[in-house]
């Protein structure tokens, strides 16, 4: 599988496209560049069952948060409020930048 650029970043709040929490949004925990997916905060939760361990001795059914496809997300935008694209702008200092595609507003992290 082939990587592909991620703008998408931690802290960053997300719109989710598609699936089962659709047009629910979120805070992006971890991102997985390997296999181009994000964990995002309270989305993808699954029931997964634990064997006792020293830390959970009883086990069970657990609920985990699971990646999600980065191509199933947006980056919101924090000046309009809006799911947008992600565009770079380099900076007069030589520092690149994430704007939004709607209004032009740098993306802060």
């Amino acid at each position: 599988m082939e990587t592909m650029k991620i703008r998408i970043k931690k802290e960053d709040k997300v719109k989710v496209l598609t699936g089962k929490d659709k047009d629910k949004i979120g805070k992006v925990l971890k991102v997985v560049k390997k296999t181009n997916r994000v964990v995002v905060e309270n989305m993808n939760v699954v029931k997964v069952h634990q064997r006792p361990t020293q830390a959970n001795p009883q086990g069970g059914i657990v609920d985990k948060t699971m990646p999600i496809q980065i191509s199933n997300l947006m980056v919101m935008c924090n000046a309009c409020v809006k799911p947008t694209r992600i565009g770079m702008k380099l900076l007069e200092n030589g520092k690149r930048v994430r704007i939004c595609k709607k209004c032009n507003q740098q993306i802060d992290s």
